[in-house]
């Protein structure tokens, strides 16, 4: 028994079937246009039961019930997270103490900075209380200084 009813309109039914066709999307995008398709009860439509759609396209039947509650848009456009899984371990002024740390001279007996002397020397400044080489190459790699 379905809850929800998808009535696609033609204009729909052909952009979904043309990016399947094309093949040149995200595999989750294309599993879900074939959701959506598969479950048009509109004319022409195959209007396929839930369960019988989870089975042919061995996804879950709440993933099929959820795109079929969200519509074509919300099943196509990946969500935004309301705010990031964890905050960034450098905020701005941060960033810029690194950045003007970067362009300083090297430590004593250095040739340059690395990217786990400019970590160390974060925390020794008591900027942060940790912060990984990968964390501080990210920052660096956002601007255009080629220092590292």
């Amino acid at each position: 028994m379905k809850k929800y009813k998808v009535t696609l309109t033609a204009a729909e039914r052909q952009e979904l079937s043309q990016l399947i066709a094309s093949g040149k999307a995200a595999a989750q995008k294309l599993t879900h246009a074939r959701i959506l398709l598969k479950a048009d009860a509109g004319p022409g439509g195959p209007a396929w039961t839930d369960q019988r759609i989870a089975q042919a396209l061995e996804v879950n039947v709440t993933t099929v019930q959820r795109f079929v509650e969200q519509g074509v848009e919300a099943a196509l456009v990946r969500k935004k997270q309301d705010h990031p899984s964890r905050p960034p371990k450098l905020d701005g002024a941060a960033e810029a103490r690194l950045i003007a740390l970067a362009c300083s001279a090297p430590p004593e007996g250095r040739k340059a900075w690395t990217l786990q002397l400019l970590a160390d020397k974060l925390v020794e400044l008591e900027v942060v209380d940790s912060v990984s080489y990968e964390t501080v190459r990210q920052v660096l790699k956002k601007t255009s200084s080629s220092r590292t």
